[in-house]
């Protein structure tokens, strides 16, 4: 990465700031640069100077894939593979580099966000037309981010207003099959200092029946005398703002609310409510011409409800706070160090009692970046003191060469690790296990990737010891006894080939547990071993076509691998048409040839779906 790059990054933008930067060295006029990422090292740094393993899913990429749901938008990358019970709206598990579900840290506009009882993130209930861009960064972060983040961290940026002046409305509505349909709304404007974004939207689908009939003997909560569609529905309010003094000093603050409901074929409970609420605020500032210090704080909150038909069942409330002060400061000439201390506290509330229901953790963190002619260097460790599990370390090194003509060469190594979580402890009352100890990790990757003009390629190869891996006993007991070993290769090539545009990914994985028992070399549960996807798209004018290829070897669906799931291939089609400067239609036809598959025992997918979409944006370009 380059440093001079780097610190001019750091004086022209806030932490969190969008997509591109722009580098007035001595020009009379603006130059774009390329995509810039704040998530791999908690510094703007260019895609192609990252030592790390990354993906960026922009705006245009959204609305150019149509997706459904993050699920949708994101199966098929390098390392992510996904578990969902029974469609849109149901509880849906990322697995990043085969890694279990806790072990990937999601932010949203830098808060992190998950239940404190269960540690999962809900990706379902994340609606994607409130969603301005995604990093994905994949291999351990825990030296920068503390606990969770074994197999990455994937970070999500709501909608932003721009500085372009005045006001810009924006509409999205939507209809298809399964009586599906959603309406989003926006409205955002700015000028030279501010800006705003506001938004409205709701989604309801009458959804797909979650479970095949026959699923008793499947002991997932499936019942035959329930071949029902499972309907869901998703609204949502989002806020952002945000001022730039003249002095650089700026303020920004976010807010996101979803309300979710969804039904599901369940034995206890067959109906549950939920609320995500994610707020956060960032002030940014330069004491000095070579230091930026930024103050942030944050709060998450999850609550599910659980119904039995009409009848209320119990309930899961959970509250993180959390609060940053990180400093960057160039020390010398394409060098940068930087200090920082995160806090976070932990509340959880249920009509489950638990023997504990807070606990906060301190971490102290310092990462070094320096370029030596082709050479790149990142050192990192950070410190974490919590509440309940004492004292954990970890720390991460990685190196990079650029050799002529854009190939680059970088290999690294970290370790992470994962806190217990309020379940794994306590739940239910008295049941849990309080001597449980962080699982860990240690990761090496090598990568070689090439940028050219018109062209990329990149290939990585990577392997993690997960040690102290929780799992449950015979006597469903959570214990530290099991250790798994992962290896993995992903690679990725994009084209732009006349008018079309090309991008392909391929990822072959083998997460075997590795703890003597058993289930000794067995494939970790709900993990394809191979995925591959082909995204194609071309302009016709005001018309464009698109295509997505997804396909996905066999996995497993539980640890003794004693349930086999198949390998499946599904293919999405894709239209648009700019009507004008400022209406677009779109059209999408998902899994075509209406291809039966589950990537949960016993739990369906939908089968062909037509989702039609009408979008307004005045500010067009």
């Amino acid at each position: 990465m380059k440093k001079t790059l780097l610190a001019s990054l750091l004086l022209a933008c806030a932490t969190g700031a969008g997509a591109t930067g722009q580098d007035q060295a001595g020009k009379n006029h603006a130059t774009a640069l390329k995509p810039v990422i704040v998530t791999a090292t908690r510094t703007p740094i260019s895609v192609g100077d990252s030592l790390s393993s990354v993906s960026v899913i922009s705006r245009a990429d959204i609305e150019r894939l149509q997706p459904m749901s993050i699920a949708d938008l994101l199966t098929g990358l390098p390392g992510v593979s996904f578990a969902n019970a029974g469609g849109y709206g149901q509880q849906t598990s990322l697995f990043l580099r085969g890694a279990n579900s806790t072990h990937t840290l999601l932010l949203v506009d830098g808060v992190r966000v998950a239940s404190v009882s269960a540690g999962l993130a809900a990706f379902e209930q994340i609606p994607v037309e409130q969603i301005e861009r995604i990093e994905i960064v994949r291999g351990p972060r825990s030296s920068l981010y503390g606990a969770d983040a074994i197999g990455g961290v994937i970070q999500i940026f709501t909608r932003r207003g721009s500085r372009d002046g005045g006001l810009e409305p924006s509409l999205a509505l939507s209809a298809g099959t399964d009586k599906l349909w959603r309406g989003q709304l926006g409205l955002s404007g700015g000028s030279e200092h501010g800006w705003y974004n506001l938004g409205a939207g709701s989604q309801y689908t009458g959804g797909i029946n979650t479970c095949r009939v026959g699923a008793a003997e499947a002991f997932a909560g499936c019942f035959t005398d329930e071949p029902d569609r499972d309907l869901s529905r998703n609204r949502n309010l989002s806020a952002s703002g945000g001022y730039r003094w003249d002095n650089g000093a700026e303020l920004t603050g976010t807010w996101l609310r979803s309300l979710g409901e969804a039904h599901f074929d369940g034995s206890y409970q067959n109906r549950w409510r939920t609320v995500q609420q994610v707020a956060g605020a960032t002030f940014g500032f330069h004491p000095l011409q070579a230091w930026k210090s930024t103050f942030s704080a944050g709060q998450n909150l999850d609550r599910y409800d659980n119904y039995e038909n009409a009848n209320f069942v119990g309930y899961i409330y959970s509250r993180r706070n959390q609060a940053s002060w990180q400093n960057d400061i160039s020390v010398a000439a394409d060098q940068l160090l930087t200090l920082g201390v995160d806090w976070q506290g932990e509340h959880i509330d249920s009509d489950t009692g638990f023997l504990a229901t807070r606990r906060h953790d301190t971490g102290a963190y310092a990462q070094y970046q320096a370029t030596f002619g082709p050479n790149e260097l990142a050192l990192s460790a950070r410190r974490d003191r919590n509440s309940q599990y004492g004292h954990h370390d970890t720390g991460a090194l990685a190196w990079g060469y650029h050799f002529d003509g854009g190939l680059k060469l970088t290999a690294s190594y970290g370790s992470a690790f994962h806190a217990p979580t309020f379940n794994d402890l306590y739940y239910p009352y008295g049941s849990g296990n309080p001597d449980l100890k962080p699982e860990t990790s240690r990761s090496a990757e090598l990568g070689l990737s090439r940028q050219h003009d018109g062209w990329n390629w990149a290939l990585n190869a990577y392997q993690t010891r997960i040690d102290q891996l929780i799992a449950l006993d015979n006597q469903y007991f959570p214990r530290n006894i099991s250790k798994a070993r992962i290896r993995g290769v992903e690679g990725q090539f994009g084209a732009r080939l006349g008018d079309w545009q090309l991008q392909s990914y391929l990822s072959w994985l083998q997460p075997r547990n590795d703890d003597g028992g058993p289930d000794d070399g067995n494939v970790l549960p709900r993990r394809a071993g191979r995925t591959a996807r082909i995204d194609l798209d071309r302009r016709y004018g005001a018309f464009g076509v698109g295509a997505t290829f997804n396909a996905a070897g066999h996995r497993y669906d539980d640890a003794a691998n004693a349930h086999r799931l198949g390998g499946y291939a599904t293919t999405d089609l894709r239209a648009s048409w700019q009507l004008d400067r400022a209406w677009q239609l779109e059209a999408r036809l998902a899994n075509a040839f209406d291809r039966h598959y589950e990537t949960i025992w016993y739990f369906n997918q939908p089968g062909r779906e037509l989702l039609l979409t009408l979008r307004y944006r005045p500010g067009a370009r």
